[in-house]
């Protein structure tokens, strides 16, 4: 429910790994913009749980509402879904406030895109990271470039002091893919690492000479 961009993006990236996807907005430029690019797309009121119902709403396993602006239809729209028995919801929320009463209405996922992408682009912009994916409060994996003073040795030799507290999980290997580390491992010069820690632990590896 909601196809603004971010809504948007969530059901094309569905379709595209093999999920049949039913999307619904209640404007009628936005549907035709997507009936051209998802194989379901309705015009409907999310607000209106009679018209939900009449979609069959009811029969899907997960439901996510992207609707950002408007606060009453996203909450409306969550207790409705919730009403009819969708038994996965994931709701997008643009406050702490928005989240608990989403939650409070029946969604058991809500998500912040917009504070989840500032924070992942706020460490990319400081150090070596390529990405970064946080995990609750503090823990996160993230991919970056190897520190010079860990190019060509075995990961099985590295103290956790040369890794400022993170374990090293895979290694851009020379194939140019990812393999998961192992004790024999030689990382690559000019190469790439996955790691993992607590994101203190990430961020110090991550600007390590």
């Amino acid at each position: 429910m909601g196809l603004g961009r971010f809504g948007g993006t969530v059901a094309r990236s569905l379709v595209r790994l093999g999920h049949e996807v039913l999307a619904i907005d209640g404007g009628s430029a936005t549907v035709q913009h997507w009936s051209q690019v998802l194989t379901h797309v309705v015009q409907a009121d999310a607000t209106d749980q009679a018209a939900l119902r009449q979609l069959g709403l009811g029969e899907f396993d997960r439901a996510i509402v992207a609707i950002g602006s408007d606060l009453e239809a996203s909450v409306l729209a969550v207790l409705n879904l919730a009403e009819i028995g969708v038994p996965q919801i994931w709701a997008r929320a643009s406050t702490d406030a928005h989240a608990r009463i989403l939650r409070s209405v029946g969604a058991q996922h809500v998500l912040f895109p917009e504070a989840a992408m500032g924070e992942r682009v706020a460490h990319l912009i400081v150090s070596r990271l390529l990405d970064f994916v946080e995990f609750g409060d503090d823990f996160a994996i993230a991919k970056t470039r190897t520190p010079p003073s860990l190019a060509g040795r075995r990961i099985g030799d590295l103290t956790g002091e040369d890794c400022h507290g993170v374990v090293v999980i895979g290694v851009h290997g020379d194939d140019s893919r990812f393999v998961p580390a192992h004790p024999d491992t030689v990382i690559p010069p000019d190469g790439a690492l996955i790691v993992e820690g607590t994101i203190d632990a990430v961020q110090r590896f991550s600007v390590a000479d």
